[in-house]
């Protein structure tokens, strides 16, 4: 049987001790702690050694503790005083008791019947009685002297005498759990090690100098398992949400997709709903459904040239077949400032800006909306946005793009749509995909721009459109049924999440 020179030293001890105490096969061997450990394991998995464990709890004595060794525990100090005096009050305690100990030994010289406590003029008194006279060592007295004279003891003696809790609570001593080991040869063990075994100096590294020197003879090379269990390494590596979000990204743009980006979280109301159409009055622009911001509270508009065509839209539908919505359209409710709602607003901006036509365009923004929390809901998520502008553009296209980005790009099996409505779009449609967990779950709304919006921000072709939540996608892709995981700091979900593909 091979056996490591650790392992050797180790059997050959334990032949003469038969069965030991750890610490004390430590001091045997001459070998640190964690050898003899490591020897020890290996020696019972190969059947020639037993490890015995066996787990103590153990009282001893604290800081207060050891002074009440000297000074008296509070209660004698108080019957001396007693014993000279017949009666006192709380006061003449103060000699020999400080602020802390002084309350609670009342209480412990009525338990114990050592005095008498009323009160007179006022004042609290204390009358020693007959017992208090005649008071004698008792068990907490006991115990002390036993932890003194043994530095610890286990819980099972001391409790015997008085419970450690009550110990505890006046804070004379504390408990400790500690694990007891001792190590057994076995049969087998002491039947190799009676054989007789040759201890070799053991090298791990075979050096120029051994191989020169011709010492590489005399030596035992250390053999290593390398099928033994090791303790779990965790790389360095991205957030897997930040992961998930990058890949998106570098998947759109190999799809021939240009990111559309802007550094601010903040929005005016012009870019968020009137520049895409939506009425000053819809629901979705009140404090329900959207943030405002408190200060600054208003924002700029664009070229008064754009401000004037979007207000057109709105209140007559412009240079299009339509009627708008026939309001007053209001420039102050315009520049009111709010975290953004939607990614659609940069859509919007990069429209007025300018696009190629063909052309396709994403982008991956936060996005901030009153909600109720829960495993599919978030206040604060993340979305993909994106539209494809050229000038044979249909419905189709639009539904093939996004059962594409779903299958493809989520992993979601089923994929269905059903009609919507969104001031902005028309035809709309829902996208919803199926989650083994949750079941359906709609991911976001697509549809074609309407000319209302694109024709005032410059554009002539039609614009299919989509924004989708990019979290419930990627509750799919990393295996999750709770969407506040993916910013959780779950360090154990955080190591060993599953790297996206």
């Amino acid at each position: 049987m091979d056996l490591s020179y650790q392992e050797k030293i180790t059997l050959i001890r334990l032949k003469d001790l038969k069965k030991v105490k750890f610490e004390e096969l430590v001091k045997e061997t001459g070998l640190d702690q964690v050898a003899v450990m490591r020897a020890v394991l290996w020696l019972q998995s190969k059947g020639l050694a037993e490890l015995h464990e066996r787990e103590k709890k153990i009282v001893r004595l604290t800081e207060t503790g050891r002074k009440y060794l000297e000074i008296g525990l509070p209660e004698w100090r108080a019957l001396k005083v007693l014993k000279e005096k017949g009666k006192v009050t709380l006061d003449d305690l103060k000699e020999v008791l400080s602020e802390e100990e002084l309350k609670p030994v009342v209480g412990v010289l009525r338990r114990e019947g050592w005095a008498s406590v009323r009160k007179e003029a006022g004042k609290l008194v204390l009358e020693i009685t007959e017992k208090g006279l005649k008071a004698g060592e008792r068990p907490i007295d006991i115990a002390l002297r036993i932890l003194a004279e043994k530095r610890e003891a286990e819980v099972s003696e001391i409790s015997k005498l008085v419970p450690v809790k009550e110990l505890k609570r006046r804070k004379i001593a504390e408990e400790e759990s500690r694990t007891e080991r001792e190590v057994e040869i076995t049969e087998e063990g002491l039947g190799l090690a009676e054989q007789g075994l040759e201890i070799k100096e053991e090298v791990s590294v075979l050096t120029p100098e051994l191989i020169k020197s011709g010492k590489w003879r005399e030596v035992e090379f250390k053999r290593f398992n390398i099928e033994a269990p090791v303790k779990k390494i965790y790389p360095g590596k991205k957030q897997p949400y930040r992961a998930f979000l990058d890949r998106i990204r570098r998947k759109l743009i190999e799809m021939g997709f240009i990111e559309m980006t802007v550094e601010s979280l903040i929005e005016t109301q012009f870019w968020n709903f009137d520049a895409l159409f939506q009425p000053q009055n819809h629901p979705a622009r009140e404090w329900t459904d959207t943030y405002q911001l408190k200060h600054p509270k208003m924002g700029r508009l664009p070229e008064k040239e754009l401000v004037e065509r979007v207000k057109a839209a709105h209140e007559n539908g412009w240079i299009t077949a339509s009627r708008g919505w026939g309001y007053v359209w209001s420039p102050e409710r315009a520049m009111l400032l709010m975290p953004r709602a939607h990614g659609t607003a940069l859509s919007g901006r990069q429209l007025a800006e300018g696009v190629r036509i063909p052309g396709k365009y994403f982008t991956i923004q936060r996005v901030f909306r009153p909600d109720v929390l829960d495993r599919t809901h978030l206040i604060e998520f993340n979305q993909v946005d994106g539209f494809v502008v050229g000038e044979d553009l249909t419905f189709r296209h639009l539904l093939g793009i996004l059962k594409r980005f779903a299958v493809e790009i989520a992993g979601a099996k089923k994929v269905k749509f059903l009609p919507d409505y969104y001031p902005f779009t028309e035809p709309s449609v829902q996208m919803s995909a199926y989650h083994p967990e949750l079941g359906w779950v709609e991911f976001g709304g697509a549809g074609i721009f309407r000319e209302e919006m694109t024709r005032p921000l410059g554009i002539d072709v039609p614009v299919i459109a989509w924004g989708i939540g990019i979290d419930r996608l990627a509750m799919f892709k990393l295996g999750i049924d709770d969407i506040r995981y993916l910013f959780s700091y779950d360090l154990k979900w955080l190591r060993e999440a599953r790297i996206v593909w």
